[in-house]
């Protein structure tokens, strides 16, 4: 077992779930109109269908890399040029962070909850990024490949589910930050760069 690659994931995980993305920047609407809970709530969504993207990642990646070792390389390959392309989509983008309370209609906990969970379910980027994510963090030589992948994503889940919960809780004064900074976005705009263009390496070097 090689503890700097989950140590590694860990922290990758960590600094993306902090990056504004259109998942937690709706938690935080949602928590500065509605109610921390209901912020929370639209998490519990989101991190429950992570649960099916990880599934498909570890049972489809773990079959390539049993099978055909070049076919896991090209997807290895894939996934930091993947990566990269994010990095280049971030590149592009302005690095505003647009807070819209008229955006955000009212909930009940369970339809947040639900809203959360097909957001997260029917959105194909997220297993395109769990499969460029996930292979080159893979932490032992002797333990099945499933589990390891369903260790990753319980990992990925686990850290997402715990900052995007502070941002709910913490929406009030993070919202005052961002208006009165408007170098915010500019910072977590590069922070997602170099975060991205990092990983694509790290995944073609291991």
């Amino acid at each position: 077992m090689d503890p700097e690659k989950i140590i590694g994931f860990i922290t990758a995980t960590s600094l993306l779930a902090i990056s504004p993305g259109p998942d937690n920047i709706y938690v935080l609407m949602q928590s500065i109109v509605n109610g921390k809970k209901y912020g929370i709530a639209t998490v519990l969504g989101l991190m429950t269908g992570c649960i099916i993207h990880t599934s498909i990642v570890a049972f489809g990646a773990s079959t390539a890399l049993q099978q055909n070792p070049t076919l896991f390389f090209i997807i290895k390959l894939f996934g930091a040029l993947y990566l990269l392309y994010l990095a280049y989509s971030v590149y592009k983008s302005s690095g505003t962070i647009e807070l819209k309370n008229d955006a955000v209609p009212q909930k009940t906990v369970f339809e947040l909850f639900k809203q959360g969970f097909i957001m997260n379910v029917l959105n194909p980027k997220v297993t395109l990024f769990f499969l460029a994510l996930f292979p080159g963090f893979l932490f032992s030589n002797t333990m099945n490949e499933v589990v390891q992948f369903y260790i990753l994503g319980l990992l990925f889940i686990l850290v997402s589910f715990i900052i995007f919960s502070t941002i709910a809780v913490l929406a009030g004064s993070i919202a005052d930050k961002i208006k009165k900074n408007r170098n915010v976005g500019i910072y977590m705009k590069w922070l997602q760069i170099i975060v991205f263009i990092g990983i694509a390496i790290f995944i073609m070097i291991t």
